[in-house]
């Protein structure tokens, strides 16, 4: 399969009401500091049944000046990952399940001294 996880991840974030516009980026390149921020790293993952399903692990983290913006940023994206992203068409793909890694955890940037939440998942799809 040659579908980009994040891609596909972004783009369902995006369309989640409750998150601010263009808050949710594929990488930090385009993060200004100071503006709140949700992003998603692809941290592995494995062909799991032959040519039909992958699993790939990815990390998100959300970005705020303000701490309790940020952990809420973070259990809104676990709650919309773990809880209505499976069984979801999203670009190109079917997403068949959502299992937690690592629940949101404090993890402040150390450059930018803005407050940052991570989590990890692991997502099951294949083509839709």
């Amino acid at each position: 399969m040659r579908i980009d996880p994040i891609d596909f991840l972004v783009t369902y974030l995006e369309s989640v009401p409750e998150i601010l516009d263009g808050s949710v980026l594929g990488d930090l390149s385009s993060h200004v500091t100071g503006e709140t921020a949700v992003y998603l790293e692809h941290m592995g993952g494995f062909r799991v049944v032959r040519d039909s399903m992958d699993r790939v692990d990815v990390e998100y983290a959300a970005y705020s000046t303000d701490r309790k913006e940020a952990v809420d940023l973070a259990l809104l994206v676990r709650e919309k990952f773990l809880e209505e992203l499976p069984d979801t068409a999203v670009g190109g793909a079917l997403v068949l399940d959502v299992e937690e890694i690592d629940s949101p955890k404090y993890d402040p940037d150390d450059s930018s001294r803005e407050h940052v939440y991570c989590g990890q998942v692991a997502v099951f799809y294949t083509f839709a």
